[in-house]
């Protein structure tokens, strides 16, 4: 496996000239596909090297930030070298589906391996593995009740006690959307504004960084993807001593959402795209999700990690993924409004 890195670069326009030099290196032959993702996670090598491995194709990859990566394939257009195109969140899956960076594959494996709502309604996308927004708390510090859901965030019995990430960060974004989508505006906006106005400081790094604010007292609860809690507890479990995950189940249910992939519209080897789509979804790649990083199999399949809590009994937000991209504009414009950078 061959990896290239993108990581970093700015200004945006020096990064995609940058992007088009390293890109003449990368065309392949019929035996190479590229992908292109923005996921830089153990699982996902692992999953790269097995495919290689199980069919012989060398795959490389470029990695980039998700809306660099959009940039890059946009730009290239015809003369792209991607094969592949993996992101985070539905948000930004929403993104690439708007600049028409996506070919429809039809895939009765990937219909039945993957749920409905894990996956765009013509196949642009499909759902590589899920992770749930929720909330790390204090158990010393919040009290048994304290939190009800999602909602408890913005109400003034939180002041000073909440840690996030900014705004601009495409997980709120989509929890934003998923909470305009259910509450309607007027709601989404004052929630937002309460939660802002409950800042134990303001927004800062990433969730980990919100989860260890949390363990040094800074906050008493953050709002983070559960992968990172589940991470940390098998590298640094001693560290979470006294912390634990509450699930927002408020109806209708605790915000899911994807890392995606989908075959490039221009893929200059579209049956090894959608050969390499389908192997991801088997048993053994989508355990490499679970058991490397701590996200949740779209598929369903068994797994060994007992820092990942089953999904089997929680309530989950049916939500199409693909309002999260729609309400995304609306929900910028919200956190504007409140005040939260």
């Amino acid at each position: 496996m061959r990896l290239l890195k993108l990581l970093g670069l700015a200004p945006l326009v020096v990064s995609l000239a940058a992007c088009g030099e390293m890109g003449s290196d990368t065309g392949g032959d019929g035996d190479t596909l590229v992908v292109f993702s923005s996921r830089h996670y153990d699982s996902d090598y692992a999953l790269y090297e097995a495919f290689e491995k199980e069919t012989g194709v060398d795959v490389r990859t470029i990695e980039a930030d998700g809306d660099l990566l959009v940039e890059r394939v946009k730009t290239d257009g015809e003369n792209s070298p991607a094969d592949v195109i993996i992101t985070v969140d539905a948000g930004r899956l929403w993104r690439a589906e708007q600049e028409g960076l996506f070919a429809p594959v039809t895939s009765p494996a990937l219909e039945e391996a993957v749920p409905s709502g894990l996956r765009h309604p013509d196949g642009l996308w499909y759902g590589l593995a899920s992770r749930a927004r929720v909330i790390v708390q204090a158990t010393d510090r919040v009290s048994d009740g304290e939190l009800t859901g999602y909602e408890s965030l913005a109400d003034p019995k939180f002041k000073g006690r909440v840690c996030v990430r900014s705004s601009g960060n495409i997980y709120n974004i989509s929890l934003l959307g998923a909470l305009i989508d259910r509450w309607g505006e007027d709601k989404a906006e004052a929630w937002a504004t309460g939660v802002a106005s409950n800042f134990a400081r303001a927004p800062l790094g990433g969730d980990t960084d919100q989860i260890k604010a949390v363990i040094a007292g800074e906050c008493d609860v953050a709002l983070v993807n559960h992968y990172y809690f589940a991470r940390l507890m098998r590298e640094e479990p001693e560290t979470l001593k006294g912390l634990e995950i509450f699930w927002p189940e408020e109806a209708p249910g605790v915000h899911l959402n994807v890392s995606g992939i989908g075959v490039a519209k221009n893929a200059p080897h579209p049956e090894l795209a959608l050969q390499f789509i389908e192997f991801a979804m088997q048993e053994k790649a989508q355990r490499f999700f679970a058991e490397l990083t701590g996200e949740y199999p779209v598929t369903g399949v068994a797994y060994d990690n007992p820092a990942l809590p089953s999904l089997d009994n929680r309530t989950i937000d049916p939500i199409a993924l693909g309002k999260l991209g729609e309400n995304q504009a609306k929900a910028q414009q919200i956190f504007d409004k409140a005040g939260w950078p």
